[in-house]
């Protein structure tokens, strides 16, 4: 039977369109408790080109090498290739499946390709645990050989015929070639270096061998770079001006793969990553390698700060060495001694050897007291109690002390004026809402209030009905009803000099209309209007 799968393959454009963090879930299998399988199965992939295996395929290979995934079963290896089609290693292959049974069918119906992440993966990772642990020598040749090709295109390029494009292709990709292996190189010698040196139990034999190679092979790589930096730097500045000029024609004359089709609204229907030389931050990348050009530092400068603090740590095992040779100290022998008994001991003896070496006993209290707002009982336990802070001083070198300078006094200027600003913002509103109401004095009900207008009343009649005198029907002359009488009661506010006089008339109602809705108001009568301000700038508040 023969039928034609389409299946939307689990591209990096996906991965894209999730956010570039997404891709780092294909280094998941790199650290997965199958990987030495997971290795096996994309060592399998990378061993081929432009080619899409099925689970069949790939078990016979698997056999072929040996390995951890020789014994792997169809429905196990199927389970992880589908998972590393998810963290995307692999996809899933678009073809034409031709089988002669059904069993054959569904066996060779999902077939799986290399992606390009998990191609660059693997070969990282290869690379990686075949070479972790070696130090990779110097290509210090190649930095000669990068000075002499920038020379040469510099000449060609100032010459009246020119240069043909095909040569000046050729010569760029040289350069940058030779300099990217040169730079790695540098890279890799000297992160080796770093980690040797930090080391302090070197002896005798293996200080002289380190040492010899600082001395010699480092400082025969300082020596060379200072002095190829300054002339390809000149050359560089010199090829400068002519660089648009020249990535113009190479464009021209080469496109590559800068010349695929558009896709929607014009957008590229791929990314592509140009050859090492073909595009400006190519250039940028590679003057900065020698000169100063954002005022970062160049990578020559990194450099021989990297070789004089190398020679420092050198010095530090030199001088340690020679206390030990004096007799001052030498704890090398007697710290292995003390590991192998950590190693061979069990739980229990080893936090006795661990108490008589170290004196590490049962824990002690310290006097550090709590937070003030915090008390915490006597009976409370240390284990469910809360955790005091302990300053780093007194936690690392035992010292109460204050060290450092004196952190300089918070500025809260800026919070001043903002809130000077809210306080203005605030006056302004009220005395908005204060001739708001003289002007709706009379007139509630034809009146809409607004919001703060309504809160400044209520606030003028709950200080006018809270202070006011209250009589008696019999203390009152005749005509007054009988109960209790409202007199005189008023409130002010001096600041926004408004006044509000509260009457009290049998059978009528007073009806404030505001956004908020209505205030209904039995027997009152309201009367809003000016005061004198405050004298001499006071503030004066009264309600009698």
């Amino acid at each position: 039977m023969d039928e034609a799968i389409h299946e939307p393959p689990e591209s990096a454009s996906e991965a894209d369109r999730d956010g570039p963090w997404q891709r780092l879930s294909a280094y998941a299998y790199l650290s997965a408790p199958e990987r030495l399988e997971y290795l096996s199965i994309m060592r399998v992939f990378c061993g081929t080109l432009l080619a899409d295996l099925a689970v069949p395929d790939v078990l016979a290979k698997l056999r072929d090498q040996g390995g951890a995934a020789a014994g792997t079963d169809p429905e196990t290896l199927t389970a992880r290739l589908e998972q590393l089609m998810r963290w995307g290693n692999l996809l899933r292959s678009s073809h034409t499946v031709k089988a002669s049974s059904i069993t054959e069918y569904q066996r060779a119906r999902s077939r799986y390709q290399l992606t390009k992440l998990g191609e660059r993966i693997q070969r990282d990772a290869d690379e990686v645990l075949s070479g972790a642990d070696a130090a990779r020598e110097v290509s210090s040749e190649l930095l000669a050989l990068v000075e002499r090709g920038l020379r040469e295109l510099a000449g060609l390029l100032g010459r009246p015929d020119g240069l043909e494009p095909q040569d000046a292709l050729e010569r760029v990709s040289t350069v940058f070639v030779q300099f990217t292996e040169f730079a790695d190189s540098i890279r890799d010698f000297y992160a080796y270096l770093g980690q040797v040196l930090s080391r302090y139990d070197l002896n005798s034999a293996e200080y002289q061998g380190f040492k010899e190679l600082l001395l010699d092979y480092v400082e025969a790589i300082s020596e060379d770079v200072s002095f190829r930096s300054p002339r390809i730097a000149a050359v560089l500045d010199e090829l400068w001006p002519q660089l648009p000029g020249l990535l113009a024609r190479l464009d021209a004359h080469a496109a590559g793969l800068s010349g695929a089709p558009t896709g929607v609204q014009g957008q590229p229907a791929m990314r592509v990553q140009r050859s090492r030389g073909r595009e400006q931050a190519d250039w940028e990348g590679l003057r900065g390698w020698f000169t100063d050009s954002d005022g970062q530092g160049s990578q020559v400068d990194q450099l021989r700060d990297a070789t004089l603090r190398a020679l420092q740590s050198l010095l530090a095992n030199a001088k340690r060495m020679l206390r030990s040779a004096s007799g001052e100290m030498s704890r090398r022998k007697d710290l292995l001694r003390l590991a192998r008994w950590f190693d061979k001991a069990a739980p229990e003896e080893a936090h006795d050897i661990a108490v008589a070496a170290f004196g590490l006993y049962s824990a002690r209290h310290l006097g550090v007291p709590p937070a003030t707002d915090e008390v915490v009982p006597a009976y409370t336990s240390w284990w469910t109690g809360p955790v005091v802070e302990v300053p780093v001083a007194l936690r690392e070198r035992g010292s109460r002390a204050q060290r450092g300078r004196t952190s300089a006094a918070e500025d809260h200027s800026q919070q001043k004026r903002r809130l000077q600003q809210e306080a203005r913002e605030r006056a302004a509103d009220r005395q908005a809402a204060a001739d708001e109401l003289r002007s709706a004095s009379g007139r509630f009900s034809q009146a809409r209030l607004t919001s703060a207008a309504l809160a400044l009343l209520l606030e003028l009649l709950a200080t006018a009905l809270g202070n006011a005198r209250l009589r008696r029907a019999g203390e009152v002359g005749a005509g007054q009803p009988h109960g209790f009488a409202l007199h005189a009661a008023h409130s002010e506010d001096a600041e926004l000099g408004i006044r509000l006089t509260v009457h009290r008339r049998a059978g009528s109602r007073t009806v404030v209309d505001s956004v908020d809705g209505e205030l209904l108001l039995d027997e009152l009568e309201l009367c809003v209007e000016s005061c004198a301000p405050p004298r001499e700038g006071r503030t004066e508040v009264s309600a009698s």
